[in-house]
């Protein structure tokens, strides 16, 4: 007869307290105050108002007075590849839309960003460099068109922003009175205009 083998039983084994768990226990109140006081803080500094932008006085609730035509309409780059894409006139698509005259703006930031991208967007640069549209110089660093058009409709909310890009039109809705235009389905569509059609 062999020896029985003894296995080692796991749920009986003693647990040994660490240093650091030691020093973790005895530190544990006063780490619980710390996390009070920073909330005490926050609460503090939630109640004050420290600065309340100023809304333009062509606001009118979230009607904006100053949008008539004609429309200034601002161009994004993935607008025009889309409108490319669909090979739809530009200005004529707009005011289709609009049901009214408007001005197409291409601010220098979406030039350089056409530029940047190469030869597969050469068509939608060569709509871009077009005589009638209004070119406006930025003269701000860098050449990221996003934030130069956030920036620009924050400042002057005279613009329809026509661009298909998500995380933009995310940005723009967070501004109100800025109505959004959109490339989709072989035609435009218009959000946030008060009185335009639903599409």
């Amino acid at each position: 007869m062999g020896v029985a083998k003894r296995t080692r039983k796991f749920a009986t084994v003693k647990r040994i307290i660490g240093k650091r768990q030691r020093e973790e226990q005895s530190t544990a109140p006063e780490n619980l105050r710390r996390k009070e006081e920073a909330l005490e803080k926050k609460k503090k500094a939630d109640d004050l108002i420290r600065e309340v932008p100023q809304m333009p006085s062509s606001m009118f609730f979230e009607h904006n007075t100053a949008l008539v035509p004609p429309y200034q309409v601002l161009v994004d780059t993935n607008f025009l590849s889309r409108t490319v894409g669909a090979k739809l006139p530009l200005l004529e698509t707009a005011m289709d839309c609009l049901y009214a005259s408007c001005n197409i703006i291409i601010t220098s930031c979406v030039m350089a960003e056409l530029e940047k991208l190469g030869p597969k967007y050469r068509v939608a640069l060569m709509i871009a460099r077009d005589e009638r549209w209004t070119r406006l110089t930025c003269d701000h660093a860098g050449t990221y068109a996003d934030d130069c058009i956030v920036d620009r409709i924050q400042k002057h909310r005279i613009y329809i922003v026509a661009t298909n890009d998500r995380d933009l039109k995310r940005r723009i809705r967070k501004v109100p009175g800025v109505p959004i235009m959109s490339c989709s389905k072989g035609k435009y569509a218009i959000e946030r205009l008060p009185g335009a059609p639903a599409t």
